[in-house]
């Protein structure tokens, strides 16, 4: 069940990041970035000094139950949902957290310039604020919500950008992509990269992930994490 939604996540990531990642505005707008001074009494999780209220779990929980509902058309038991949406905030609060100990920002034209680059915001090529609009309502967003959401998404993008850009393929795992190489069938599509190049890149975007999933949870065991499973 679980793995079914992470897979689905990865189909439909622009959508269910739309679902998943509404984040409490007044969080956003009255705390600052970094939610200092954040006492909610109702949250259902707190990861270091950040908070995930029952109202931002609650709003997550109902979009990706009509994510899911729509796209993956399952049968959907409600605890699994649950634990899957309350993992999700909690991996955001950490990413956060860690795009705050890197001291990142977002600046405004950067989100701008990310929304306007947006093809779905587009017609003719150009962006088209009526298009941004409609899509946003239909998916039941303002785009105050979406943009607070964004920025939030683009800050902890820059972090996982910084871990992954610090790694790099060492001689013996460069020595056993060569080697697979040498195994690959000679016929090639014209417009394939060469087998040799997708080995590498193969064998990268690997230890990448590996990265990312290994920093998060380092993350995990040094900060306090509480979820507060009466509230979900």
């Amino acid at each position: 069940m679980i793995k079914l939604m992470r897979e689905s996540a990865h189909k439909y990531p622009w959508l269910l990041k739309s679902a998943m990642g509404i984040l409490a505005i007044a969080f956003v707008i009255t705390m600052g970035w970094w939610g200092f001074g954040e006492h909610e009494s109702n949250a259902v999780a707190s990861v270091g000094n950040l908070t995930v209220t029952r109202d931002e779990f609650l709003r997550a929980y109902q979009n990706t139950y009509r994510f899911y509902k729509e796209k993956v058309q399952g049968d959907f038991k409600d605890e699994m949902l649950k634990q899957f949406v309350v993992e999700g905030l909690i991996e955001d609060k950490i990413w956060t957290l860690v795009a705050k100990d890197m001291g990142l920002t977002v600046s405004a034209n950067e989100l701008r310039d990310d929304i306007m680059g947006r093809e779905e915001f587009s017609r003719n090529g150009k962006f088209d604020p009526e298009v941004y609009r409609r899509l946003l309502a239909a998916n039941r967003l303002t785009p105050s919500l979406f943009e607070a959401q964004q920025a939030m998404e683009l800050l902890r993008n820059k972090a996982r950008t910084v871990v992954v850009e610090s790694v790099a393929l060492t001689p013996a795992e460069i020595a056993e992509a060569q080697a697979l190489m040498a195994h690959q069938p000679k016929g090639e599509s014209a417009s394939a990269p060469p087998a040799g190049e997708r080995i590498l890149q193969s064998f990268l975007f690997q230890k990448q992930q590996r990265a990312l999933m290994a920093y998060k949870e380092a993350v995990k065991a040094r900060v306090p994490i509480e979820i507060h499973k009466e509230l979900l």
